[in-house]
């Protein structure tokens, strides 16, 4: 089956389904080295405007979280976007206290796709980077040594472990995983990544599989947010439906998942993969004991009537002593989209 063929019956079969349904290291700049999924969203619940006397308090935390970048050798509309979304940033008004990407940084994980992502960030003045692994991140066992996408023949001589230490090495992650956890300013930002792909497990499909080690540490983490200090985690696959583990292009173990954040208040998860549009598409979902919002995606958000024709959308994200503040941002012409906005107020003791 070559690519089309499975793209094709790919976007088929989510079509079907989408009508049933501690410490860290900053990212190192000495570098060593469509849409896939229908989100299930509850109705958004904005939070209270901001008083006139709280809106002139500094945040504590300004970022931006940019997902689904898809960057790739010989394609050239993805790195447009991507310089569309760094140009906006590099020239923000206010400072930024770090970028995440969250999850398909590159569309198959080639060591050239990441050799051209390094190319595009050094061309701009960036804050600390961090980010997630994504199902594409491991797409390189698709291709065979000429480039050419065949499912006939993979792993076609590679494996899942290659794909997860070319993404590790290119981050430089001190702790060698490709999941990390960072303090900046008193908040705590936790990058989840899937630890393998169909070549080591063909069950997980495009779902993400979180092993015991990732989840152990995250049950470990989370202890010392029982002051209510905010937690915001990254993954890259939406969540299933509550009380149900997910299967290909969710997050697989995500009863437990849910059960290790249930006890904390002021829980932030973010996730990517559906590129989704931030306009008229619903992206915070209410149905969890945390804030579940689910990002656009700067390379391949799809359009919808009313959006841009070219959308690259990304979400910035300020964290307040007393709520965290969300907004979706057009990178295309650098606007806020009116309809991707939540103020969500820290709940206190």
């Amino acid at each position: 089956m070559n690519r089309r063929s499975f793209v094709k019956k790919l976007l088929m079969s989510l079509a079907f389904l989408s009508a049933g349904a501690s410490a860290s290291i900053p990212f190192v700049r000495r570098w060593m080295v469509a849409a896939e999924t229908e989100f299930e969203a509850g109705k958004a619940v904005p939070g209270p405007a901001l008083p006139v006397e709280e809106a002139a308090k500094e945040p504590l935390l300004s970022f931006f979280l940019l997902s689904d970048l898809h960057i790739s050798v010989g394609e050239s509309s993805m790195t447009d976007k991507l310089h569309m979304a760094l140009k906006d940033i590099a020239e923000w008004e206010t400072p930024l206290d770090t970028v995440v990407l969250g999850g398909d940084l590159t569309d198959f994980g080639r060591a050239s796709d990441y050799k051209l992502l390094k190319t595009i960030l050094n061309d701009y003045k960036l804050p600390q980077l961090y980010a997630n692994m994504g199902n594409h991140d491991y797409y390189d066992i698709w291709l065979t040594s000429k480039g050419a996408f065949s499912t006939e023949t993979m792993p076609n001589g590679k494996t899942d472990k290659m794909a997860r230490d070319r993404f590790i090495t290119f981050m430089a992650y001190y702790n060698k995983k490709a999941y990390i956890d960072a303090w900046i300013n008193g908040v705590h930002l936790i990058m989840m990544s899937q630890e393998c792909y169909v070549q080591e497990k063909p069950e997980v499909g495009e779902g993400a599989w979180y092993s015991d080690e990732q989840l152990e540490w995250l049950q470990q983490i989370m202890k010392v947010h029982e002051d209510g200090r905010p937690a915001i985690i990254f993954i890259h696959q939406p969540l299933p439906a509550p009380g149900t583990d997910g299967q290909s292009h969710r997050l697989i173990r995500a009863k437990q998942f849910r059960a290790i954040l249930e006890p904390y208040r002021n829980v932030f998860v973010l996730s990517g993969h559906s590129h989704r549009n931030f306009v008229g598409e619903e992206h915070y979902n209410a149905e969890n004991s945390f804030h579940w919002i689910n990002n656009a995606s700067v390379g391949r958000t799809r359009s919808v009537p009313g959006s841009s024709s070219n959308p690259a959308q990304g979400l910035y994200v300020q964290v307040y002593p007393h709520q965290v503040v969300l907004r979706g941002r057009e990178f295309s012409d650098r606007s806020w989209i009116e309809s991707a906005e939540w103020r969500i107020p820290l709940t206190k003791i």
